[in-house]
């Protein structure tokens, strides 16, 4: 694709809450989403993982013990990581008491209480697949099986995204219809060829990569630009100005998402 050549509609708005709420609730929890969503924003990023029984819920860490009562409830191991768990034991974890007490008792939500959410208040969402180490892509696939589940009926699917090549991979190989994005925090040199070889329609960058070249190499190569995670307003300018296509934010309580 040329530069002259306009990219295909691109459905979602420029502005995304990071995991929910950004740092104003317990991240990736529904309380953080509806938080989100008291701030106006249309789109929302969080992490996504499976249980030991294959169960998709929000998390970001391997490990369960920076945003939950794990430790305490569980026996405790250092090697552990939140896949190894079934979902029943995840389900009873406190996944606020960690940010606040005003949280206390918020859970960890499924990927479908999200979906629930999401349609039923018309968001949108960007899905990182975030596997444990070891289940990339069967992670990638559930999650697109599932995405393809609870979004059948929904115009707009959710945007997936991943650091994990094996996840994506596994995400196109179970529904190549649904939108995908490769997540990089380091420019690789054949990051354009990564992303063509993947299918996908987006690339999402630390902002601190983006640049008017490397977002005019992205546009001539088809392919729409999200950056992470954006809190400066001097560097949201500056990637607006770029033409860039969306910035995921933890300053929902700073960046009108309307802009």
């Amino acid at each position: 694709m040329t530069p002259s050549q306009p990219l295909p509609a691109w459905p979602y708005p420029r502005w995304i809450a990071h995991r929910g709420a950004g740092k104003l609730a317990p991240e990736n929890t529904l309380a953080a989403f509806r938080l989100g969503a008291s701030y106006g924003y249309q789109m929302f990023e969080c992490d996504v993982k499976l249980s030991s029984d294959g169960v998709p819920f929000l998390l970001h860490d391997s490990s369960l013990t920076r945003t939950t009562d794990a430790k305490n409830r569980l026996p405790y191991n250092s090697s552990s990581t939140a896949g190894d768990h079934p979902w029943a034991v995840l389900a009873v974890l406190d996944a606020g008491s960690w940010h606040s007490p005003a949280f206390a008792a918020e859970p960890l939500p499924t990927l479908d209480t999200i979906a629930e959410f999401c349609q039923g208040n018309r968001l949108l969402v960007n899905l990182e697949i975030k596997p444990t180490p070891g289940m990339e892509r069967p992670t990638g696939e559930v999650v697109a099986h599932n995405v393809q589940r609870l979004w059948r009926d929904s115009a707009i699917k959710p945007l997936l995204t991943s650091f994990d090549i094996p996840a994506l991979q596994g995400a196109r190989a179970a529904e190549p219809d649904l939108p995908r994005g490769l997540l990089l925090d380091a420019m690789r040199p054949d990051w354009l060829d990564v992303a063509d070889r993947l299918g996908c329609q987006a690339v999402v960058c630390n902002y601190r990569l983006w640049n008017a070249q490397t977002v005019a190499q992205a546009k001539a190569a088809g392919l729409r630009t999200l950056s992470y995670t954006v809190n400066d307003e001097a560097a949201a300018q500056r990637l607006i100005d770029w033409g860039t296509d969306g910035l995921i934010t933890d300053r929902v309580d700073l960046f009108t998402p309307a802009t």
